[in-house]
C-alpha cells in the first residue's frame, strides 16, 4: 500500500501527536491558572485525556488499516505514548521555557494511556464490529 494512501489511516493520530507537544511546551506563564485547576489538578486530568487521546487514535488507525489489532500492538502503542510523555517531560525540563519535569504527569500519561486502550476497545466492541 503506498504510503500516501496509508496516512489517512494515521493522520488523526499524527495532528493530536503534533498538537499534545505543542500545548505541552508552551511557556509556563502562558498556562491559565487558578486555585480551582490547582484543586482539582486538572494539570493530570488534562494529560490523562492528552494520553488517552493518543492512544485511542493510535490504535483506531492500525484497526481501520489491518483490521485487526493484538494485545502486543495494544501494549506497544501504550508504551510508546508513555514514553513520549516522559520524552516530553525532559523538554519541558530542558528547552520549553518555564516549564519543569514533574513524575506524576508522567504517571498521567501512562494511565491516560491503559485509558486510551480501555476507550478502543469498548468502540470496537460496540461500533466497529
Amino acid at each position: 500500500m503506498p504510503a500516501i494512501r496509508m496516512i489517512r489511516y494515521y493522520l488523526p493520530a499524527i495532528i493530536w501527536i503534533l498538537m499534545v507537544l505543542y500545548v505541552c511546551t508552551i511557556p509556563g506563564e502562558k498556562i491559565p491558572s487558578s486555585p480551582f485547576f490547582e484543586k482539582i489538578h486538572m494539570d493530570k486530568i488534562v494529560h490523562f485525556g492528552l494520553f488517552g487521546g493518543t492512544v485511542f487514535l493510535l490504535c483506531l488507525g492500525v484497526y481501520l488499516q489491518k483490521r485487526v489489532l493484538t494485545k502486543f500492538t495494544l501494549t506497544l502503542i501504550a508504551l510508546s505514548a508513555s514514553f513520549y510523555g516522559l520524552a516530553i517531560e525532559y523538554i519541558q525540563k530542558y528547552i520549553a521555557i518555564h516549564r519543569s519535569f514533574d513524575m506524576s504527569d508522567v504517571a498521567a500519561d501512562t494511565v491516560g494511556a491503559i485509558a486510551g486502550i480501555i476507550a478502543f476497545n469498548l468502540v470496537r466492541k460496540w461500533w466497529l464490529k
